[in-house]
């Protein structure tokens, strides 16, 4: 296919993400160096220095990213994977101060579960996940596989964390399902011995571990919400707490400051602080989503916390205040606009909340939540006064850009609820489309939200609404197949075009004489805006369907994004692809050309905004 095997000299530039993927354990690391956050976001790792908040990226997996380590000097990095059932799941080795990847180890089936690094940074260990069982212990500097064990016996369930003791090489403990060992490492004869640590009638189910200062134990977090302290030596349960005001849905992670207190985080999103011996909450935080990551910034007089919710916060020790540093989407992204004729703002909607960003600097400037609700498509009015939004409990909302505070609501606006919207440039009309098909047109004033007329051809729900700079026609594609070209004065329909396709997005051009297509069938189509007739058809991918296109103010490039994961940058004219852009781990849903042209950002099924260099910026 023509455009299709370009170059490396035609990647996109990738100048910033906004995401972070909370589900991932103990994912967000704060680096020995005291500067930089390192955390995952589907295939990539991102190192975020503190400071400066420039982004650097670690990618090299094929697949998300399931657990990430840092050695203890900061010199080296690890990452392990998912891959399909069937398949062998990589573990990348990073060389921190390169930030690239010198060796890929490659032992585990389908998943790694989670990786350590012992102190001396002479041996990683990395464990498998459920479909894999192994225990594997790496030599770091031959980087090769030294001994390998099943990690749990066969009476209990599987493994899924490990850690190193502070002071030696040679031991470490695994904790999961019903199972907890401390393995002692018998190099000269490469092998492993695990010993399992007693817990009398007690049935636990480990998330997390962490040892203390002088290895003479080490304490586990629970799903029942208790924390178990374990002697290293001989292996008994020495404590189990609390016993009354368990921690809710169970313990997720855990942090031991010098002073010997605990930094424990529950499934319920509660950060607590707790002292010995009885480790009752001295103090607690409510933060958004279940607490996955604690990590110590130098000896904890700060330390950052990564959340389910996709959250990432800063705390000082002595005040024990939340400050949110990185939020983003933690549910697929539906839609992204941006204001008229400015690129230092845009706006993305998902599953309960429309956010607005600052799109230099990454910032979350306004947040608009509706709880259980997914909005499915938003538009800036022209005049800036509002933002209006369409639901899938069948409603359009309208919110005040800079409060967020609901300006109008106009109830059962659709049965199926609303999957498309877009407001005309004299901000008097909204057109809007449903899940039923219906396209309506609306009359907006301050009081009143009148519905004008109701237009039924399209059978399945409509996808996209593009309105034409006059105000007079709109076109609407819809998964039937079938993109109508309507008339918004005389409510008739003017063109209809039709395709073996489930139409996602369509475009017009600037000049408003030609449309193209999208969708399923991964092909371009071109189109007639007079007649409707057929003019070429591109092979817009190899796989996947496209859901995304946007045109250029000039008419000259477009660009596309779908399920194969790439932003394309195409010639108009000429029909082929000049730039393409690799960093997505999730199905592009959309993606967008700033206003001026400087930048294009694209967003993902994973919550994740990318932002690239426009290649054809405007002068």
């Amino acid at each position: 296919m023509a455009g299709q095997g370009q170059g490396e000299e035609n990647r996109l530039e990738l100048q910033g993400i906004i995401g972070f993927n909370g589900h991932v354990a103990s994912g967000l690391i704060s680096h020995p160096d005291r500067e930089h956050l390192i955390y995952p976001l589907g295939c990539t790792i991102i190192i975020e220095n503190l400071n400066t908040r420039k982004q650097q990226f670690l990618q090299g997996h094929t697949n998300n990213v399931s657990c990430v380590a840092v050695s203890r000097s900061g010199r080296y990095l690890a990452s392990g994977q998912v891959t399909y059932m069937g398949f062998k799941a990589d573990i990348l080795l990073w060389d921190y101060s390169r930030r690239e990847a010198c060796a890929k180890l490659t032992l585990h089936k389908v998943k790694v579960q989670a990786l350590a690094f012992s102190p001396n940074d002479q041996y990683l260990v990395s464990l498998g996940g459920q479909d894999d069982g192994s225990v594997v212990v790496w030599n770091v500097a031959k980087r090769e596989a030294i001994c390998g064990s099943p990690a749990s016996s066969l009476s209990s369930g599987h493994a899924t964390s490990v850690i190193f003791t502070h002071n030696s090489d040679e031991i470490f403990m695994t904790g999961g399902d019903g199972t907890l060992r401390v393995w002692d490492l018998d190099l000269p004869n490469r092998k492993m011995r695990p010993t399992e640590c007693q817990l009398g009638q007690l049935k636990r189910v480990v998330t997390c571990l962490q040892v203390a200062e002088d290895d003479s134990c080490f304490y586990c977090g629970t799903t029942t919400g208790d924390i178990l302290k374990i002697n290293t030596k001989n292996k008994l349960l020495n404590s189990c707490t609390p016993q009354k005001g368990k921690f809710s849905l169970g313990v997720t992670a855990l942090a031991l400051l010098k002073t010997g207190e605990l930094l424990i985080g529950s499934g319920d999103g509660k950060l607590a602080l707790c002292k010995g011996p009885n480790y009752k909450a001295a103090k607690t935080v409510q933060l958004q989503g279940s607490v996955t990551s604690i990590s110590l910034r130098g000896h904890g007089h700060q330390f950052f916390v990564g959340t389910g919710g996709a959250q990432i916060y800063r705390f000082n020790y002595p005040e024990f205040k939340e400050e949110l540093i990185t939020t983003c989407h933690s549910e697929a992204i539906n839609d992204i606009t941006f204001p008229f004729g400015t690129s230092e703002l845009f706006a993305t909607c998902s599953k309960n909340d429309i956010r607005v960003w600052h799109t230099t600097t990454h910032k979350e400037m306004l947040r608009i939540t509706v709880p259980n609700m997914t909005c499915l498509a938003i538009d800036f009015m022209r005049d800036g006064k509002s933002i209006i939004s369409a639901w899938s409990d069948g409603r359009i909302r309208a919110f005040m850009p800079e409060s967020g505070r609901l300006i109008y609501c106009i109830e059962n606006a659709h049965s199926m609820g609303v999957t498309a919207i877009a407001a005309t440039s004299d901000c008097k009309r909204i057109v809007s489309g449903g899940g039923e098909g219906q396209v309506r047109i609306w009359e907006i004033s301050k009081e009143t939200q009148r519905l004008v007329q109701s237009m039924k051809e399209h059978k399945s729900s409509v996808t996209c609404i593009k309105l034409k700079g006059n105000n007079r026609e709109c076109l609407t594609a819809s998964s039937d197949g079938t993109c109508i070209i309507w008339d918004i004065v005389r409510f008739t329909r003017i063109q209809m075009v039709m395709s073996n396709t489930l139409f996602r997005c369509v475009c017009y051009h600037p000049k408003e004489f030609q449309f193209i297509t999208s969708g399923t069938d991964r092909k371009i189509g071109y189109w007639e805006v007079f007649d409707g007739s057929a003019i070429r058809e591109l092979e817009g991918s190899m796989s996947g369907a496209i859901n995304g296109m946007d045109i250029c103010d000039e008419g000259i490039h477009f660009v596309t994004g779908g399920d194969d994961k790439l932003v394309k940058v195409w010639d108009y004219n000429e029909g082929e692809v000049t730039h393409m852009g690799i960093g997505h781990s999730g199905n592009i849903t959309l993606l967008k050309i700033c206003p001026l042209s400087k930048y294009l950002i694209s967003v993902s099924t994973d919550g994740a905004i990318l932002r690239w260099k426009y290649p054809y910026m405007l002068r």
